[in-house]
């Protein structure tokens, strides 16, 4: 058995009738069966063929809607796939019910082995950073490049901002906080989403609001909602506690892929100082700085995270693509500035600094 294969098990229970997964224009959706797991798959039809591929993935309570504002923004220069993790977004939970970065990781790994798209450009939110960072760390064939926004990669002092989501970890937090909460209505839930996610909330259309309550009433449906909550917000504390190899910040250094590092001045849930550590542990790194993003930089100022990808695969040469021109108008700063065999806007000042480690 290959280092991301699952041990075979039993079928999966059916899943409950529901809203509908929201669909922007431009994009598809479609199921992909693998063993131990069924993942939606978000994509915009590539707009001329031999473009290459890109992944992104989402954070924790999130799905692939989180990054339809960035994908069409990359129309002309990769050809864009955005995963629903397992238990999110339109996805059902996996069978063998590993919600940890690893069996996260192994997810991807094996969406990538059985379509044959790597390497990719993988992009990463929260969650969705850590789980990238080690699928990049072990499975370097994979990945070409990496851009990884807000990651959660381990801190030792973690803001008190932060300190809710941690709580859902422990046993029976979840339940409790449902108990206390059943009675809010989506659009209060959505309020404080978005209040806890965005640098500024007022950023998000009304347009777009409506939609979020949707999917908030959508996903408020699912029964495994909470459970799938607390068991990934405990991988993400779990994988804080791995020392040696396993470490997250351990396989950061073992990363190969030139490395887009984005980070918000605003965010509540990823702390800012982060940013610094974060460049020096990836030895081939640039650096964009979003004094006013907060947690969800793609969905807050996606033409300025786009603009940075597009000067990280030009300087970079990973792409057919490198000479295209930016769009974002992002000031641009020179500065010196778990293991294979277990996985796998406007206004806005940005600041771009590059680093390379031997």
């Amino acid at each position: 058995m290959s280092s991301t294969e699952l041990p075979q098990a039993g079928a999966a229970a059916p899943l409950p009738l529901v809203s509908a997964v929201k669909v922007a224009e431009g994009e598809e959706l479609r199921s992909v069966a693998l063993r131990g797991l069924t993942l939606t798959v978000r994509s915009r039809p590539p707009v001329r063929t031999g473009l290459p591929p890109a992944l992104y993935v989402h954070g924790l309570g999130g799905s692939s809607q989180n990054w339809s504002a960035l994908m069409p923004l990359l129309d002309g220069v990769v050809a864009g796939e955005a995963l629903d993790m397992p238990g999110f977004g339109d996805s059902p939970p996996p069978e063998d019910g590993s919600y940890s970065i690893t069996g996260q990781a192994r997810a991807v790994i094996r969406y990538l082995d059985a379509s044959g798209r790597g390497p990719v450009h993988l992009f990463g939110n929260s969650m969705g950073g850590a789980v990238s960072t080690r699928v990049a760390a072990v499975r370097p064939d994979l990945v070409r490049s990496l851009t990884l926004i807000s990651p959660a990669l381990p801190e030792l002092r973690v803001q008190k901002t932060a300190v809710p989501t941690a709580l859902l970890a422990i046993p029976g937090v979840a339940g409790l906080f449902a108990k206390l909460s059943k009675d809010w209505t989506a659009e209060q839930r959505t309020r404080g989403v978005t209040g806890l996610c965005y640098g500024d909330p007022g950023r998000v259309t009304p347009e777009g609001f409506r939609a979020a309550v949707d999917e908030m009433e959508r996903r408020l449906q699912l029964p495994y909602f909470w459970d799938v909550m607390t068991r990934s917000a405990r991988g993400i504390v779990d994988a804080y506690t791995l020392g040696g190899q396993h470490g997250l910040w351990r396989q950061a250094e073992r990363v190969l892929a030139p490395t887009l590092l984005v980070y918000g001045g605003r965010d509540q849930l990823v702390g800012f100082r982060m940013a610094r550590k974060a460049s020096a542990a990836f030895r081939d790194s640039r650096l964009l700085s979003l004094p006013d993003a907060g947690h969800v930089a793609m969905m807050e100022y996606p033409e300025l995270v786009a603009d940075a990808f597009l000067g990280l695969i030009g300087d970079s040469g990973t792409s057919e693509n490198s000479d295209a021109g930016r769009s974002g108008g992002v000031d641009a700063t020179d500065a010196a500035a778990e293991d294979g065999a277990a996985v796998a806007d406007d206004g806005v000042r940005a600041q771009v600094q590059t680093e390379t480690r031997s």
